[in-house]
């Protein structure tokens, strides 16, 4: 019995923990020390917070992959849940491992903004577009993060005289087209974007950059 115990622990997958970016979240795991083998399977199930019985999540269910999808189980957004997995091999079953409390709507990483440049006579006019989530409208579309977010966007320009680390903010707001007006002709000019959020006081990467001569 003791070295079965010490086997279901060895089994115990470790880290599970959710990963969340626009909402796409997913839920990972490490496999346990004894769970190298190629027989070993796992099982997901997750609940939201409050709740006493836990659902299982079909496509997870005798898996041998580390990660399970559960971005539409978890699209209550401010809604808390938890996800567990456990490791079965060989006919014995390690004990469930719980993740750590998930709230999609705190917990996600939200992606910078899409950026689109077009110069016109020593101008730049930037066309700024929200990242999607996941879920749909009626029409399939998939929802910008807007619907879920107040998101602001801040601009940012790097000029040739400049090194990348100077990144001077040229704009911080809701609007999705943006004009910066009197820059030098003949100058290459590159510009990124961040999304950012007040309510959390939390920004983005950055966009990848976009570069043009005026």
């Amino acid at each position: 019995v003791l070295e079965n115990r010490e086997l279901r622990d060895a089994m115990k997958p470790q880290k599970v923990e959710f990963h969340s970016l626009n909402l796409n979240s997913t839920l990972h795991w490490q496999p346990g020390r004894a769970s190298e083998a190629s027989d070993t399977v796992y099982f997901v199930q997750y609940k939201r917070y409050g709740q006493s019985t836990w659902q299982s999540k079909e496509e997870c269910w005798g898996i041998h992959t580390h990660v399970c999808d559960l971005t539409y189980e978890t699209s209550d957004i401010q809604e808390p849940y938890y996800g567990r997995v456990k490791a079965v091999s060989a006919s014995v079953s390690s004990d469930w491992s719980l993740s750590c409390r998930f709230t999609p709507w705190r917990d996600t990483v939200i992606g910078p903004p899409a950026v689109t440049v077009v110069h016109s006579n020593k101008s730049l006019i930037l066309k700024l577009q929200a990242p999607r989530s996941p879920y749909r409208r009626k029409r399939g579309s998939n929802k910008p993060m807007t619907n879920y977010y107040d998101l602001l966007y801040q601009v940012f320009i790097i000029h040739n005289l400049l090194d990348e680390q100077h990144r001077a903010l040229v704009y911080e707001g809701r609007r999705k087209v943006i004009e910066i007006e009197d820059l030098r002709p003949g100058v290459s000019y590159c510009v990124v974007a961040k999304t950012y959020l007040p309510k959390l006081d939390r920004s983005s990467a950055y966009s990848s950059r976009q570069c043009t001569v005026v």
